[in-house]
């Protein structure tokens, strides 16, 4: 699966982390900055994610800040983008299962690195459910109308 990752300089030890990770398990990364630890905003990088996965670069993204939640409401007004912002793996694995989010949000100040590779995991192996939940996710999109 070709991921994207992006990240401000608040979550990019953690982007790092999650990179590697990933490559090791054979996906294929797309990562659309920062690529220092210079002081940048999160706006920037959340778009350029969503950005990228809906323009097909990437079958999902993956941002990076502090918090998980600047970079994630940014996201989000990306038409097409259905960010959600994750604490655990039970969260990230929902997001997909049943919101059929496309870009997972991740906190490095608040999320450790195993829970963060274990959200990952769970996130990208998580097909939506469908069902009863595609209305709900047919009515997020048309608040985009």
């Amino acid at each position: 699966m070709r991921v994207v990752l992006g990240s401000d300089h608040a979550g990019l030890r953690l982007k790092q982390v999650v990179a590697v990770h990933l490559e090791q398990a054979g996906h294929e990364i797309v990562d659309v900055g920062t690529h220092t630890a210079d002081s940048v905003d999160y706006p920037d990088f959340g778009a350029a994610v969503g950005r990228a996965v809906v323009g097909g670069q990437g079958t999902l993204g993956i941002a990076f800040c502090g918090s998980g939640i600047g970079i994630g409401i940014a996201a989000n007004k990306v038409p097409g983008v259905r960010a959600a912002t994750a604490h655990d793996v039970t969260s990230a694995r929902m997001a997909r299962l049943h919101n059929d989010a496309n870009v997972l949000c991740l906190g490095e100040r608040f999320t450790g690195e195993q829970v963060a590779l274990d959200s990952v995991d769970a996130f990208l192996s998580t097909p939506f459910e469908g069902g009863r939940h595609a209305r709900r996710v047919e009515k997020i999109a048309a608040l985009e109308e």
